[in-house]
């Protein structure tokens, strides 16, 4: 079985647009949309491209997901969240229905297949916490503990890697819209069997920017140059991200370690 695992998208439709061109070609049995869909420039132009889909999908929640859905709702988001990230999300449940909220509401935290291949968008316990290559073997391992399954597919951190643990195979799946990589494009993941491709699709990211920027979203323009025109390589962003999930894991840390 062939399962295209796309995450991260973003609300970037000309990604989204060349990635399901390509899967055109692919042919999957099943696309897994991984979560973080719509906080981004065109949510709800993403939403209705993937109603529209013949293949089979299966949806799973992201935190970004889960975030629109509470704003939506009226409900107070997390103190830690930046002013930036919080007009975002405002912005984006603005725009949406409530058929689109409803819609939203009811994905998954995971998704199991076969019983062996976990699909979650962060880690399997919930949709938020931060792990990169560059993540203690310790923490990563008490992240995991108690996943039954042999390979769990996440993403989150928008980089494209790998993490072996003992039987245990993490792979994460990049990201299709705001991806952290060498080069401009989308990301993704091609499963086929026990085999795994981490995969890229190019896309002309000059007519992308400059149809993002004409959005009304509130970081268009910032959007449009940093993460489509030039995007943060993976190992930038991950001694970032490192650096900030681990003020935010004292615990783990002292559970683990």
């Amino acid at each position: 079985m062939r399962v295209a695992a796309l995450y991260d998208i973003h609300g970037n439709v000309p990604a989204l647009h060349a990635t399901l061109a390509e899967l055109e070609v692919v042919k999957p049995d099943l696309i897994v949309i991984g979560g973080d869909i719509i906080s981004g420039p065109m949510p709800v132009q993403t939403l209705e491209i993937l109603f529209q889909l013949d293949t089979p999908v299966q949806f799973i929640r992201g935190n970004g997901d889960r975030e629109v859905v509470l704003t939506f709702d009226g409900e107070a988001l997390a103190l830690e969240m930046s002013d930036s990230v919080r007009e975002i999300t405002s912005w984006v449940a603005e725009q949406l229905s409530r058929s689109h909220r409803d819609f939203l509401v009811q994905f998954p935290l995971t998704y199991t297949l076969f019983e062996d291949v976990l699909f979650c968008h962060a880690i399997p316990t919930n949709d938020e916490d931060i792990f990169t290559p560059l993540t203690p073997d310790a923490v990563v391992a008490a992240y995991f503990e108690g996943t039954l399954q042999r390979t769990v597919i996440c993403g989150h951190t928008h980089a494209q890697f790998e993490r072996r643990l003992g039987d245990l195979r993490i792979l994460n799946a990049g990201s299709v819209g705001m991806p952290f990589a060498d080069k401009p494009g989308a990301y993704w993941l091609l499963l086929d069997g026990d085999s795994y491709e981490h995969r890229f699709t190019p896309y002309d990211v000059e007519a992308a920017a400059k149809q993002i920027a004409s959005t009304q979203y509130p970081q268009a323009q910032p959007f449009a140059d940093e993460n489509v025109r030039k995007i943060p390589t993976a190992q930038e962003a991950m001694e970032f991200l490192e650096a900030q999930a681990q003020k935010n894991r004292p615990s783990t840390d002292e559970k683990v370690g």
